[in-house]
């Protein structure tokens, strides 16, 4: 079996990359730039406060004594005051902002997320696990949206912070500015250093997050099957190793961010020394007063303050960057089925379709000259021809690979031919929107999808404006009311996770009313009664003689004799069509579907005299 593995990413931290994150945060760029003008003006304050307390140390302290030296302390304490009010609400601000910022961008990448996913063909989901999908949706977002809100944030004040200190710095004793500004390209060399290292490690980590993801989806899917086969201990080994795996790849990302911000911390404090030194001697000789050296050192540690907390943003930002181009790829991921501009224009698109212009559908379907195969796979059908008639029943029959699903799949539009053409009433189908023709479509499966919620709610999903009679008039025609009416609510009855709560012959009987109650020209049955037993099989049997009744139809089926009655019946095998007929012809034929039939009804035969012995 083969497994999927991570795409791996290893490309540098990414300016690109965040542009385009922030173009999908496009709805919150005012409230971005408020923000980043309420931690200017934050750090504004930031550099005044050492201003004033400079002044108050060189004006007010020596003066204590002499007659009128505090006259200016009330203005002094008055202008203080105010700017401490400013920068207050600033901070009010910025954290409202930060925080709507945060839960508005989740909302939204998340929401474009689920919507790429609704366009997205089965062919995406072939080949992604669900797993990764969720730690996409989850994990992933929410860390792109803390980066955006909070850390941005912080690239801002620091950088207010570094150009105002600096210019400060240079304005009261350029000499000693110089030396402590010339501390930052050996900074900016270990900071890129270890911003690789982080990098790589974090990426690291995020891909092992997903399949630790993916292995809990499949866990609790599958919690069944494991019980059943006796795979707890082994399943519990794979799972340890995998969060082995990421305990090791985030030990290392943290220790080498623990690294990171001592040796930040360390070199700026040889800076804030030197300082010290050289601004004491100052003082002694008479060069600087005391108000000056203080508000320099204090400007020496706010300096390098920012520059730590820049150093820290950038070490979460390449955790943040991993989850970045996650996010990205998924929301960059282009459909491999898409419908032309043209297409487009003239009939919508999913999620703003233009029902005035579609055309009514008949039902006529036409293969001609198809080939098909999967991508990085064989070939599946070679120059394939069919042609249906509307109100037809066709039954596609043969061996597992043979192709059957894949005819089906084609006729729905889940795939596109490879070559060829796929007409429906004489049009190829790539002249009609997507929409048009699953909007047409009609589909039960061999495992029938139920949805948390009531019976009422499941049969509603078909079509949400349906009422409550259409509802009932749907379950009534594939004989479903019977059961349903012998629950404890009826119709309001809880059906539970998945359907859980029902049998697999009662979740089908739901799903045939679902599609019904669409009324689609096309239907599609794959291996609708294979999972029931025979008395419920005679239920299905007879609703689907009656859902099917004037509609374009296609089954594939396990059980011949659910396929008696069907127009015509097709034998494929390796892609192509080897016997086509009515059940009687192909009897007669005394061929592949001969022996098929013939076979299964003597196994058949001998369960029933193997059930009347027991």
């Amino acid at each position: 079996m083969q497994q999927f593995e991570e795409q791996d990413y290893t490309k540098r931290f990414d300016l690109s990359l965040w542009k385009k994150i922030l173009r999908h945060a496009k709805e919150y760029h005012i409230d971005l730039y408020r923000l980043f003008g309420y931690m200017a003006l934050s750090a504004g304050c930031d550099v005044i406060f050492p201003l004033m307390t400079s002044y108050a140390i060189d004006n007010f302290i020596p003066n204590l004594n002499h007659p009128g030296g505090t006259d200016g302390l009330p203005v002094f304490i008055g202008v203080y005051l105010l700017i401490l009010a400013v920068q207050v609400f600033t901070i009010f601000r910025f954290l409202y902002l930060g925080g709507k910022i945060e839960v508005g961008v989740c909302y939204t990448i998340r929401k474009k997320a689920f919507r790429k996913l609704q366009e997205l063909p089965f062919s995406y989901y072939d080949r992604m696990p669900v797993g990764y999908l969720m730690s996409r949706m989850t994990s992933d977002t929410q860390r792109l949206a803390e980066t955006i809100g909070w850390s941005l944030l912080d690239l801002v004040w620091g950088a207010v912070m570094i150009v105002a200190s600096s210019i400060t710095m240079f304005l009261l004793n350029w000499k000693m500015a110089l030396v402590v500004i010339l501390v930052v390209p050996p900074l900016g060399v270990i900071s890129w250093w270890f911003q690789q290292k982080i990098l790589k490690s974090y990426r690291a980590v995020r891909k092992t997050n997903s399949k630790i993801t993916g292995a809990f989806n499949e866990g609790i899917m599958g919690a069944k099957t494991t019980k059943t086969l006796v795979r707890e201990e082994m399943n519990m080994e794979e799972f340890t190793a995998l969060t082995h795996s990421m305990k090791r790849s985030s030990v290392r990302a943290a220790s080498l961010s623990a690294v990171y911000l001592p040796i930040v911390v360390a070199v700026g404090s040889i800076a804030t020394a030197y300082a010290l030194w050289k601004g004491g001697n100052e003082v002694l000789i008479g060069g600087m007063t005391l108000g000056v050296l203080q508000v320099f050192v204090n400007y020496t540690v706010q300096f390098f303050e920012p520059i730590r907390n820049i150093a820290n943003v950038f070490a979460e930002m390449q955790s943040a960057q991993a989850a970045a181009e996650r996010v990205m790829t998924l929301l960059e991921t282009e459909p491999d089925i898409i419908d032309s501009p043209e297409v487009e224009a003239e009939f919508g698109d999913n999620f703003h379709p233009k029902k005035e212009n579609w055309p009514a559908l008949h039902g006529d379907i036409e293969f001609s000259h198809v080939d098909f195969q999967y991508k990085e796979g064989e070939k599946v059908l070679s120059d394939f021809n069919l042609t249906v008639k509307a109100g037809e029943t066709i039954a596609l029959v043969g061996p597992t690979g043979a192709g059957k699903s894949t005819v089906v799949n084609l006729v729905c539009r889940f795939y596109e031919p490879t070559a060829g053409e796929i007409l429906i009433d004489g049009v190829d189908y790539k002249k009609r929107s997507q929409l048009w023709l699953q909007s047409n479509l009609g589909y039960v499966l061999q495992e029938p999808r139920l949805f948390s919620g009531t019976i009422r709610d499941n049969i509603r999903y078909a079509r949400l404006d349906a009422t409550d009679e259409e509802i009932e008039n749907a379950a009534r025609m594939v004989n479903a009311e019977p059961f349903i009416l012998k629950m404890e609510k009826g119709y309001d009855t809880d059906v539970g996770e998945g359907g859980n709560r029902l049998s697999t012959g009662e979740k089908q009987l739901i799903s045939f009313a679902r599609a019904i109650l669409a009324d689609p020209r096309i239907f599609v049955l794959d291996e609708a009664t294979s999972s029931v037993d025979t008395q419920t099989e005679q239920i299905i049997q007879h609703a689907i003689s009656k859902v099917l009744t004037g509609r374009t139809s296609f089954i594939i089926a396990h059980r011949l004799s659910t396929i008696r009655t069907a127009d015509r019946i097709l034998v494929i095998d390796d892609g192509k069509i080897k016997e086509m007929g009515t059940h009687q012809e192909l009897l007669r034929l005394r061929g592949a579907y001969y022996n098929l039939y013939t076979n299964q009804f003597q196994e058949e035969q001998a369960m029933e005299i193997l059930a009347g012995n027991d």
